[in-house]
């Protein structure tokens, strides 16, 4: 037993010797990884360190002036002319004991805690910046000090980003050791980019509060603090949300580096931002330039490509100014008398339909100061109408290839999963139409039918590829009213996919930049086809008809003659919680859109209150974008050639029979008011005709019966007829007479008419035809002669002839037989003037030339009579003037058609 339990320790000894001999290779491994990766490391260090120091001797030079002071940079128009320098305006320098200590220690705790202690370089921060950028990617969080920011343009060229990190680096190293702690927080205090054309804190204290330093809040300071790193997202004229949120991140950031306490925090967050900022008409004016509201956007655009300190630093920015279109666009904007209220606002945007750059920016009613810009921070208010080409039928057309005749059907609905009514402008529903109908008329329940019926996840990729990104698009979005909201400037550029063919250009007002060493950044837009060309034109198409006059249309305030314009209206509803907090009349809405385009312009225009709770309430108010759009539009387009809009060969017309389904071509039966010529993608067209009509035949009236009724001179007219089921049938009665011209005398849906006027002695002929649309039966014919009663006139001697009245040359009788040239209606003897009724009996008209009527014995009947009729004399129970004629109807005049 003891043998055996002592080999069991010898096994259990030998498994531990080969446990140690397996692990000393791991151990090996690790020992000589890290080896490898010190080695490594160190390679590393001296490369980086041989890199920097290359670097590092091309450095520029410090230069005191450079440093303290912005260089201006410059801003060229499409024609290389230059209209705006900035960057010499005048600031408010401050000498850093003049700047208080809360104001100090919320930049330090903001931008740099550690400044004064590093010696120009953060290692620490350096540190966390590279494991930031390592573990959440390239840009995740910058490591830069106040120091590095003052050097940062001053001397630096646009060169690749490591080169310039390292001649950063060794700059600011070098700064510390020229200047003390205090003249370098100085230079970055009084140069640093603060919003548009303001430098400097100091600056900004008066700009946006009209404060001295000194007079400056705790919670004011914060803010001022904040805006450095991102000035547009920060300035609180224009975000007043983000700039109160920065804010509060600064309060907190300064509570963390114990600079205040955790309750002076909570007091200076209690105050809301805007309730401090100077009011816009008491800011001070800074030196002005042409253009503001267009420069504005330049200066947006720099910042947002990470150029807006670049223009401390003079650089050269080339625009797509034009400079008559942005003239234009203030003159009418600043004319009080184009605006129907004195506080009503505008934005406006005009860009090139071919290449997305904006032309000219409209950025409210005498824009300056770089306040709010209606074109380009109008964020938050929603596109009402102009949205559903957008969202609605360009996907449809896109993506399941609808006709513009495609059958859609205006009816009461509700959205999906709700009780909520979806209603029309006018409150009605209009039945089956056409899409090019319910686009051009603009109705509700078919632009909420069309996004399902494309499906919102392609409506989504659709707006997406126009450069409008919504993270979820809902039924109530087809209608403009649900999350998705555009500015006037991404509203132009989408439309103006529609005028190109169908390629999109993201808007920019930049082409490019050229930089203090002669290094240049193209900003132009890259193309892309963001739909078919069957489906910008055929949108194209039916918005044509949104500025025509056929009924229904809602753009005709902004048709001009001449101009090949399509174009859509918009306006948003509040909802019913407004209507009773705001106290809102009944007619109330918040916005007013109108966008169009032309082959070379594409414009579109928001009107409203500042302040969303102020309302539009009139119609002249609701058509006020459609006014600016035809002023603006009109004068750019005058002096240039403006295309028309091309078909492409991807799409064919065809004539269709309105709602056949599916679509087929109209036959020559077709009804014409069933007729409608529309558009299709080529190959999809129908090639079957409707047979609906082809088939109906109308049977003729049957036993048609004409009665004279001689006290009311009226034929009675009655007939029979088997009315087919489902068809309104409706009866033609015509009327012949003396084998003249027939004329239709009625239509009616009974199977009886009179006939009035009717004299004896002529020839009438009736007839009768079932109408059905447009097609007729044959005819019931009739006719009838009433014999003419003729009464012996009574012969008396004649008198003795007189001088004759009214020029007949007869004898005044004094009766109405035989006188001699009778006056008015005696018996005409000799009657002048083409009568020559010499010894007739018949009677002569003394005030009518004396022509002779009825079969005058011995008369000369068969001289002219100036053609013409006999007549008969009316009856006194007559309604109308002309008895003795049958008169064809006239013409009824269509009522005026309202399109609102």
């Amino acid at each position: 037993m003891a043998e055996k339990r002592r080999t069991r320790e010898q096994l259990k000894r030998e498994r531990e010797q080969q446990k140690k001999k397996q692990k000393k290779p791991a151990s090996s491994w690790i020992k000589r990884t890290l080896l490898t990766l010190v080695l490594i490391g160190v390679v590393g260090l001296l490369g980086g360190c041989g890199l920097f120091a290359y670097y590092a001797s091309s450095a520029p030079e410090l230069d005191e002036e450079l440093l303290k002071d912005p260089i201006s940079s410059e801003f060229y128009d499409k024609n290389g002319e230059l209209f705006a320098t900035i960057g010499s305006e005048s600031r408010k320098y401050v000498e850093y004991e003049d700047i208080p200590q809360d104001m100090v220690d919320a930049i330090l705790a903001t931008e740099d805690v550690r400044f004064f202690d590093h010696f120009g370089i953060d290692i620490w921060r350096l540190g966390s910046a590279v494991i930031a950028n390592l573990t959440q990617g390239f840009g995740a969080q910058g490591a830069s000090t106040i120091t590095q920011q003052v050097v940062k343009n001053s001397f630096l060229s646009n060169d690749k980003q490591l080169k310039r990190k390292a001649q950063e680096a060794w700059l600011a190293i070098q700064l510390e050791q020229h200047y003390e702690k205090e003249e370098i927080f100085e230079m970055y205090f009084n140069k640093v980019l603060m919003s548009g054309r303001i430098y400097g804190f100091g600056t900004a204290a008066e700009y946006f509060f009209g404060k001295e330093l000194s007079e400056l809040e705790l919670d004011e300071m914060a803010l001022l603090a904040g805006i450095p790193q991102s000035p547009n997202n920060y300035n609180p004229y224009k975000n007043p949300e983000r700039a109160q949120q920065r804010r509060d991140l600064v309060l907190d950031l300064m509570v963390q580096h114990e600079k205040i306490t955790e309750q002076e925090a909570a007091e200076a967050k209690k105050v809301d931002v805007t309730s401090r900022l100077l009011p816009e008409e008491n800011r001070p004016e800074v030196e002005g330039v042409k253009y503001e509201a267009f420069l504005d956007v330049v200066l947006n655009e720099l910042e947002e490509n990470g150029d807006g300190d670049s223009l401390a630093e003079g650089i050269k920015v080339y625009t797509t100014l034009d400079p008559n279109a942005q003239a234009t666009v203030e003159n009418i904007m600043n004319n009080p008398a184009n605006f129907p209220t004195e506080n009503i606002q505008s934005g406006v945007s005009v860009i090139d339909t071919k290449t997305g750059g904006i032309a000219a920016i409209g950025g409210g009613r005498n824009y300056s100061n770089r306040g709010f810009n209606f074109a380009h921070d109008l964020t938050k208010r929603s596109p009402g109408s102009t949205i559903k080409p957008l969202l609605d039928y360009g996907p449809a057309i896109e993506n399941l290839k609808w006709s513009t005749g495609q059958t859609i059907v205006d009816e009461p609905m509700a959205y999906s999963g709700s009780d909520q009514v979806i209603s029309n402008w006018d409150n009605k529903y209009l039945g089956a139409m056409t899409v090019r109908q319910a686009l051009y008329t603009s109705r509700n329940v078919p632009a909420v039918k069309t996004l399902k019926e494309v499906g919102t996840e392609q409506a989504k990729e659709f707006i997406g590829r126009l450069g409008i990104q919504a993270e979820n698009v809902y039924e109530s979005d087809a209608l403009g009213g649900g999350d998705i909201n555009i500015s006037p400037i991404q509203m132009s550029a989408a439309y103006a996919a529609f005028g190109n063919n169908g390629v999109y250009n993201d808007p920019t007002t930049i082409k490019e930049i050229e930089y203090r060493d002669g290094s240049k950044k193209s900003y132009k837009s890259k193309p892309v086809v963001a739909m078919s060309d069957y489906t910008a034109y055929m949108v194209t198409d039916i918005l044509r008809d949104v500025v025509s006059n056929k009924p229904g249309a809602s753009g005709t305030s902004a048709a001009i003659p001449g101009l090949d314009i399509a174009g859509k209206t918009g306006t948003t509803n509040y909802s019913a919680d407004d209507f009773r907090n705001f106290g809102l009349p009944a007619s109330s809405v918040p916005d007013s859109w109108f966008a169009g385009y032309t082959t070379n312009y594409s414009i579109a225009v928001w009107s409203g209150y500042a302040e969303r709770k102020n309302p539009i309430t009139s119609w002249v108010e609701r058509r006020l974008p459609q006014y600016l759009f035809k002023s603006i539009m009109s004068e750019i387009s005058s002096n240039v050639e403006t295309q028309n809009f091309k078909k492409p060969g991807s799409v064919v017309e065809a004539t269709i029979e309105v709602g056949s389904s599916p679509l087929k071509l109209a036959s020559e039966y077709t009804p014409s008011n069933m007729r409608r010529t529309e558009l299709f993608v080529k190959g999809t067209e129908p090639t079957a005709v409707s047979e609906k009509y082809e088939v109906v035949e109308l049977a003729a009236p049957t036993n048609l019966q004409a009665n004279y009724n001689a006290e009311g001179a009226v034929v009675d007219l009655t007939w029979g007829y088997n009315t087919p089921e489902d068809m309104d049938i409706a009866f033609e009665v015509s009327v012949t007479v003396d084998n003249e011209q027939p004329v239709v005398v009625t239509t009616t849906g009974e199977t009886s008419a009179a006939v009035s006027n009717i004299e004896p002695g002529r020839n009438y002929a009736f007839s009768v035809v079932a109408v059905s649309g447009e097609v007729r039966s044959g005819a019931a014919s009739t006719s009838l002669f009433l014999e003419e009663e003729v009464e012996e006139p009574e012969v008396e001697e004649p008198e003795e002839p007189t001088d004759g009245e009214d020029n007949n040359n007869g004898e005044n009788g004094e009766d109405e037989n035989n006188g001699e040239n009778g006056n008015d209606n005696g018996n005409g003897n000799n009657g002048n003037d083409n009568g020559n009724g010499n010894n007739g009996n018949g009677n002569g008209n003394g005030n009518s030339n004396g022509n002779g009527n009825s079969n005058g014995n011995n008369g000369n009947n068969n001289d002219q009579h100036d053609d013409a009729e006999d007549t008969v004399v009316p009856d006194q129970d007559s309604e109308t003037e002309n008895q003795g004629e049958v008169q064809t109807p006239t013409q009824p005049t269509n009522p005026a058609e309202t399109t609102e």
